[in-house]
């Protein structure tokens, strides 16, 4: 019972006692502030558009663009493969449809060490090819297709890579 009573009682409260508190107090507050400026440093840049005030003008015509588009009614299937990317195009009906040209701009989310612009061929009736390896892990493609210079298609689609290179649903 002494103990327990000598544990409980009131100690000295030195100088020393005080500096290792104001040290360990100040040491976690700067220790967190440098992580949390390396990583936002080493992260993404935060950079969306270069020009805020451009592309908020241009909001109004890109959304009705974007809806005229979608009402055509084209779809597509990303495949993307250990040798590229495969995409699937079809109309509105659900047939095979051709374009003149497609292309998909892939990126990471965030970064832009990997980001490029695949120039997709066709190979068959609405199935369009792209060689080059997509990494594992999370991407970004904006793709576009048109056809006698009017745009069938342009929608940006997120997807994910497995290590084998095949696409994790």
């Amino acid at each position: 019972m002494q103990m327990i009573r000598n544990f409980f009682q009131p100690t000295e409260f030195t100088g020393k006692h005080m500096l290792f508190a104001m040290v360990a107090f100040f040491g976690v507050i700067i220790t967190v502030n440098l992580v949390m400026a390396r990583f936002a440093v080493t992260t993404w840049s935060g950079l969306v558009v270069p020009n805020t005030y451009v592309a908020s003008q241009q909001f109004n015509g890109k959304a009705a663009e974007a809806r005229a588009i979608a009402a055509l009614g084209y779809e597509i299937e990303l495949a993307p493969e250990t040798d590229g990317l495969t995409i699937v195009l079809t109309d509105s009906q659900g047939n095979a449809a051709r374009a003149d040209q497609m292309v998909a701009v892939v990126r990471r989310p965030v970064g832009t060490h990997q980001d490029r612009e695949m120039v997709l061929v066709q190979t068959s009736p609405g199935v369009y090819h792209a060689d080059g390896e997509l990494a594992e892990g999370q991407w970004i493609a904006t793709v576009t297709a048109t056809r006698n210079g009017e745009t069938l298609y342009k929608r940006a689609q997120r997807f994910q890579v497995r290590a084998d290179g095949s696409l994790r649903p």
